[in-house]
């Protein structure tokens, strides 16, 4: 039996990466196929192993480091030993890609920057995430680039939640969400630019760019349209859109309604006066008179009533309720794995669906350093990985 060809089979990609924006754009890579080589610390590898989820690790790890880091092979080298920085050199000769989201500027003075891999291999394609891009004051002030420092200043915290409310940052960390997709869209066009054109190049962005360019139709509107944006006082969910829009109470719950005509909606409802109002310059007086009609019946009940009328509606529920279906109706939309330290572990799978070439697992989270002697025997001879190994330079 032949095994499906995954579609970016043959990539290579040596990374140096940590925490969420690096690790999630390179597992997107490794679920279609690209050898991911983990470059870690000896013995201790990369920060995220280290922190706690909820006060807990899963089997020696945490938890947010088994979500981003299937499909990949560690390797334990030490990036400050010559000899571990000419290895690494040596092996980008025969990789597609380099990857790293540290600080502006670490490569560099490891002598591990965009250039030393270009000397090594010109068609190379170094990929860097970084905080607030190279270049800005940001970056040049030194201010640490985190996922919830950029909500607070792209304007994206005082978007969200009601006014009055303090800033409200979003659940997840939606900056390194949105800097990781981007970052291995760019290397995938860098890829495709490599194989037409001939060419290796730097790829970047950052997180703030990223959250900049999610905010896009909200930023528009306040480049162009001259005006503020501000926050509902009765919690319509959003700056930017009118009534209704957001969470709404039940008799046992909440439900999100969106988008709905208030002439369709009202009548719905059993208010047929909401029809008469302004849907956005009486938005929180619509959202309020909308709460008084849903506090009147069930979750259950008002849903049936919105699939039948085709309002765009759902139920609001918690994590564990939305895991706990995903469990019982053994979805596809997870993904289940043998680790050796935790057991049998889920994770969300890989969001994009390929016909031809699909995403597959191929190995569990690793453990650190667990592939150093097999990567580097693709690389090195034996006596090689020894002598390495003796001088300190490899785990």
């Amino acid at each position: 039996m032949v095994d499906t060809p995954r579609a970016l089979d043959g990539i290579r990609v040596l990374d140096f990466t940590q925490m969420m924006l690096g690790p999630l754009c390179t597992q997107t890579l490794a679920d279609m196929g690209a050898d991911v080589i983990k470059v870690e610390r000896p013995g201790k590898g990369e920060w995220m192993r280290a922190m706690p989820m909820i006060g807990q690790f899963v089997g020696g790890d945490s938890a947010a480091f088994h979500a981003f880091n299937r499909n990949k092979r560690s390797v334990a080298v030490d990036l400050k030993h010559p000899e571990g920085r000419a290895l690494l050199l040596e092996m980008a000769k025969n990789c597609d890609v380099v990857t790293e989201n540290f600080r502006t500027g670490v490569m560099e003075r490891l002598g591990l920057g965009y250039e030393d891999f270009r000397e090594a291999n010109p068609k190379i394609i170094y990929a860097s995430g970084s905080g607030w891009g190279a270049g800005s004051w940001m970056a040049e002030q030194g201010m640490p680039g985190q996922d919830l420092l950029i909500q607070a200043m792209s304007g994206l915290m005082m978007n969200t939640g009601r006014s009055g409310d303090p800033p409200t940052n979003c659940g997840t960390p939606v900056a390194d969400f949105a800097a990781s997709q981007a970052l291995a869209i760019g290397i995938l066009g860098a890829l495709i630019a490599r194989d037409r054109h001939g060419v290796g190049q730097k790829v970047e962005t950052n997180l703030y760019s990223a959250t900049l360019n999610m905010m896009g139709q909200e930023n528009f509107a306040v480049l162009n349209q001259d005006i503020t944006l501000e926050r509902s006082e009765a919690g319509v969910a959003s700056c930017w859109n009118d009534a209704p829009y957001g969470a709404h109470p039940t008799a046992d719950g909440w439900v999100a309604i969106a988008m709905c005509p208030l002439e369709k909606l009202g009548p719905l409802l059993g208010d047929p006066g909401l029809a008469e109002m302004d849907a956005w310059a009486e938005r929180d007086a619509v959202k309020l008179r909308i709460d008084e009609s849903t506090r009147k019946m069930t979750t259950e009940e008002i849903m049936a009533l919105f699939r039948e009328a085709d309002v765009w509606s759902a139920p609001i529920r918690d994590s564990a309720e939305a895991m706990e279906e995903l469990v019982r109706l053994n979805s596809p939309r997870l993904v289940e794995m043998d680790h050796p330290k935790a057991g049998r572990i889920r994770a969300i799978a890989n969001p994009v669906s390929m016909s031809e070439t699909p995403a597959s697992l191929r190995f569990v989270p690793p453990q650190v350093g667990e592939h150093t002697d097999e990567v580097l025997g693709e690389f090195l001879d034996v006596e090689r990985v020894s002598d390495l190994r003796e001088a300190g330079a490899i785990g």
